[in-house]
């Protein structure tokens, strides 16, 4: 985004209500914490837990990661904004925004397509499932979405370093996002945006199809085993998964169905929050309440942290007395 004449931009935000605007601090704030905290605990009980080290929580671990990066790389400078009245943000400090928050969030999708073929093997090929998914192969796949995902930012993050700003510079969201800085532009914008439209849908079409097929082997698999109480274990390792799925790509159709001009910018505020604040603090949530491993290693780590808390008041009492 090349600069003319702007040097910064004003992040106009969700409301000009100043009442409203509080209760959307608080809003936010408590979603943002829950979610850091709660993808914090997922990564951190991963990385000590010894029986977490399968390539289903090595993918929910990068999950989490990638949750955490996501949402910090948005969320923190638009609580500053309302908390100081700032609504100003420098061009560089946008540009980096943008590039973060885009790669992020389709590094994400390319994830849950690994972790969708995760499940996969475990169903489909379950005698196979420890040498498929090692952990070699595992990195590989972690690493592949990265690059997909930095591949199909580079060429519409190409195109918008070219983009010129005249006159306006007052952003209608409140984080620097692709559409309403291309609708400020005083450059040609046509092709750019043809180019937004294609990687954005190239990426939810074939990372949608790829979880789909995975899904129909999978429930195909599943229908065949002989008791109702093997289908309901294989389907429970899979719900979690298929709940977030269902929420990241549901919230992306809002985006896609287009609505009224005067009905898009809001939409896409909404959606902007649910996915940015509320979808990351709904997913440890989502993946800890259905699953037994991870709440066990929860509280065996709960019962540690309490035994070194014990020994160490202990110690400090018999140091007192002596």
């Amino acid at each position: 985004m090349r600069n003319n004449t702007v040097t910064t931009f004003i992040l106009m935000g969700l409301t000009d209500n100043q009442q409203l605007q509080v209760l959307i601090f608080i809003f936010i704030f408590l979603t943002y914490t829950l979610s850091v905290t709660g993808n914090l605990a997922i990564v951190s009980l991963i990385l000590v837990d010894s029986h977490l080290k399968t390539a289903m929580y090595y993918f929910l671990q990068n999950f989490a990661f990638l949750e955490i990066s996501f949402t910090s790389a948005c969320i923190p400078r638009y609580l500053y904004n309302i908390a100081t009245g700032d609504k100003m943000i420098t061009y560089n400090a946008c540009v980096t925004q943008v590039f973060f928050t885009d790669l992020f969030s389709v590094t994400e999708f390319f994830l849950l397509v690994a972790m969708s073929y995760d499940r996969y093997v475990a169903i489909c090929r379950p005698l196979h499932y420890m040498t498929i998914m090692n952990s070699t192969h595992c990195r590989r796949l972690v690493f592949c979405c990265w690059v997909a995902g930095l591949c199909i930012l580079i060429p519409p993050l190409s195109l918008g370093l070219k983009l010129e700003f005249c006159d306006s510079n007052a952003i209608d969201h409140f984080i620097c996002d692709a559409s309403p800085i291309i609708k400020i532009s005083c450059s040609d914008t046509w092709f750019m945006e043809q180019t937004v439209i294609i990687c954005a849908v190239l990426t939810l079409i074939i990372t949608f199809l790829c979880v789909v097929l995975s899904y129909i082997y999978i429930i195909k698999t599943i229908l065949k085993f002989p008791s109702a109480q093997q289908k309901k274990k294989a389907f429970s390792t899979c719900s979690s998964h298929m709940i977030v799925v269902s929420i990241t790509y549901g919230s992306c159709i809002f985006i896609y169905i287009k609505p009224s001009a005067k009905e898009e910018v809001a939409i896409n505020k909404r959606v902007t929050v649910l996915t940015t604040s509320i979808a990351p603090m709904l997913n440890p949530f989502i993946y800890t309440l259905r699953n037994k491993q991870v709440k066990q290693a929860f509280s065996d780590s709960v019962k540690r942290i309490m035994t070194l808390f014990k020994k160490e008041r202990n110690v400090m009492s018999n140091q007192h007395k002596s």
